[in-house]
């Protein structure tokens, strides 16, 4: 969750982190901090936002060549400035940075308190660091081994950045469940440190990103690595593919908006090289592998959260209608709190954009424990689920700033309905014509997002003016749309704070339809193919009762039209198509609606883009 930066080098490390600290953001934002080796340590921090601590230091001569840097989504303690980042030990030697929880903190806190250590803050972070020093004082040891003594006494997540007023050559970073990446500088001697790769992507092309329980020492312009055990590992460099343009506003007013117009070509590099409508091939090398594997499965299993949740049930759908196999989606939060069923028959999958989300990673290492394929569906190439996994497929998406997730979304889908119907071929559960159909229809999806996105613009602008102050809205939709419902549901939540609820249309019937009079929105999602009918009763319903009814549906439909308050008019499309498009005109509304009421898009309050915290 918290972003996490950190330089050494012969330039200024300030500008650095500074600079780093911006592009995390998304990461988390309640607090911010730095800490500068010099001559002296010297910490500055606040809470707030990075700008408010480039207020807080504008009058401040920042030097040094060796620091580290922090943006903070609380856990432990409240938002404030004793509990941001960085923590300062007991002597006022240490400095350090942590995203992530440790879960044994109170007894070791206690402990310590007992043997006379004192504590500035509530928080678990300053608990690992005390601990850290003590064990450096009591033994004599560096600071490596005092780092890889106490994180064997630690039992959670945790990616630690440390900087040691005694020793200014030397930055040591370690990792457990939460990211951590290391840059390695134009310069001799000079790296970075950072929890993903955005604040590195302008300075150096060559990263390694490190494993569970290894540390990254930095010393006198020489990079190592030693995992828990002191063993010593040979860091594996590799070369970023992610551009500097991708992670900037490129003239957009926000990373949503951006990231929402940035859609047809997001769907299609999911898509690219993957698949030929002609010659009914897949060129997946997920399905090739593990052919065998899949003509024998019994069962798929998808795990995920939040927006990831939402597509998987949208996978759920598709894997059952084409490839005939029964489907179970689990959040992943409840997965292995209530002891599943899983065995060496079942294929599961995970879905994340970042590919380092703590509840996924969990659930994954439970079915790995149970002999289970498992299979994984993220953004970020290198991410913790990519490695752990026994095949999958990158989404190709590019970097999401915005802390809502859109193109990440309709990627996943694309390469859900792309494994859907190559499971499908596999199994010989699809005939011929239909799987043509549905390549051919896959293929041209980019360009119809690209013409939807010029044409509901204005109408979804018009739409957001007049409801933008409601209090609630309720989302319906049947099949392969009631996912849909749930996500644009969520995308209003997150960004606008407004209540709102998806739900099937059918269920309405069942204690939604109470709350319907002339104040509510309700957004239905009613288009040509699938339950058309039933959906129109249902809106019926609606009008009956005075709702005001915001209709998404096929074009040259003039019914439901003629039903609606606002009708937004998509594609006609195969019904397993339609969530690709059905979802746009509702991140646009959300969006939107967000902006009139002054939201902070980019960043809503409370959240972040990486939950690495279960």
């Amino acid at each position: 969750m918290c972003g996490i930066v950190g330089y050494i080098g012969n330039k200024n490390a300030f500008d650095y982190l500074i600079k780093g600290l911006e592009r995390l953001e998304y990461r988390g934002y309640d607090s911010a901090g730095v800490a500068l080796l010099d001559e002296e340590l010297k910490v500055y921090k606040t809470q707030g936002k990075v700008k408010d601590l480039v207020h807080v230091v504008q009058d401040q001569n920042i030097q040094g060549s060796l620091g580290i840097g922090h943006t903070r989504w609380a856990t432990h303690g409240a938002p404030n400035y004793a509990n941001a980042h960085p923590h300062i030990s007991q002597s006022g030697s240490l400095a350090m940075i942590h995203n992530g929880i440790i879960e044994n903190y109170a007894t070791i806190k206690k402990a310590l308190e007992n043997r006379g250590r004192t504590f500035a803050s509530d928080t678990d972070t300053e608990v690992l660091l005390q601990l850290i020093e003590e064990i450096q004082e009591k033994n004599g040891v560096e600071l490596y081994e005092a780092v890889r003594l106490a994180l064997n006494e630690v039992i959670g997540a945790y990616a630690i950045v440390l900087i040691d007023q005694k020793n200014p050559n030397i930055l040591i970073g370690a990792k457990k469940g939460s990211p951590l990446v290391v840059g390695i500088g134009q310069n001799k001697g000079e790296y970075f440190i950072a929890s993903d790769a955005t604040p590195i992507i302008e300075y150096t092309r060559q990263v390694s990103y490190l494993e569970d329980e290894e540390i990254v020492i930095i010393e006198k312009g020489e990079l190592s690595i030693k995992t828990l055990e002191n063993v010593e590992k040979t860091p594996f460099i590799q070369e970023l593919s992610i551009s500097l343009e991708a992670i900037e506003k490129g003239g957009y007013e926000h990373f949503m908006l951006k990231e929402i117009f940035e859609q047809p070509t997001s769907i299609s590099n999911s898509l690219r090289g993957r698949f030929s409508p002609t010659e009914l091939r897949f060129a997946m090398s997920s399905l090739i592998e593990y052919e065998d594997k899949i003509k024998n499965l019994k069962r798929i299993i998808i795990v995920a959260c939040g927006t990831s949740w939402h597509s998987g049930l949208i996978g759920e759908y598709l894997i059952e209608d084409f490839a005939r196999l029964p489907v179970e989606v689990e959040y992943a939060s409840e997965f292995r709190y209530r002891n599943p069923i899983i065995t060496e028959d079942d294929l599961v999958i995970a879905i994340s954009q970042s590919g380092e989300t703590a509840d996924t990673l969990a659930a994954l290492e439970l079915a790995k424990s149970k002999g289970a394929t498992i299979y994984g569906i993220c953004n970020v190439v290198g991410s913790s689920i990519a490695r752990l996994t026994d095949a999958g497929a990158y989404t190709h998406a590019g970097p999401e700033i915005g802390v809502a997730s859109t193109k990440a979304f309709t990627a996943q889908v694309s390469v859900l309905t792309l494994l859907s119907l190559g499971l499908a071929q596999i199994r010989g559960a699809i005939g011929t014509q239909k799987l043509r159909e549905m390549l051919s229809g896959l293929e041209v999806i980019p360009k119809q997002v690209e013409s939807l996105l010029k044409e509901c613009d204005n109408l979804c602008r018009e739409i957001s003016e007049k409801y933008h102050e409601a209090s609630n809205f309720l989302y319906l939709g049947r099949g392969y749309n009631f996912p849909i419902a749930l996500e644009g549901a969520l995308k209003l939540k997150e960004i606008s704070y407004i209540h709102a609820e998806g739900y099937p249309a059918a269920e309405m019937k069942h204690g939604p339809i109470a709350l319907i009079d002339e104040n509510m929105p309700i957004i239905v999602i009613a288009t040509k193919r699938g339950h058309y009918e039933k959906i129109v009763s249902n809106i019926q319903e609606i009008k009956a009762r005075n709702g005001v009814v915001i209709a998404i549906v096929s074009k040259g439909d003039n019914e439901v039209k003629a039903l609606a308050d606002f009708a937004i008019e998509i594609p006609d499309v195969e019904d397993a198509l339609v969530p690709l498009l059905s979802i746009i005109p509702l991140q646009l509304i959300s969006y939107y609606i967000a902006v009139l009421r002054g939201c902070n898009v980019d960043q809503p309050r409370n959240l972040a883009k990486s939950v690495t915290v279960e």
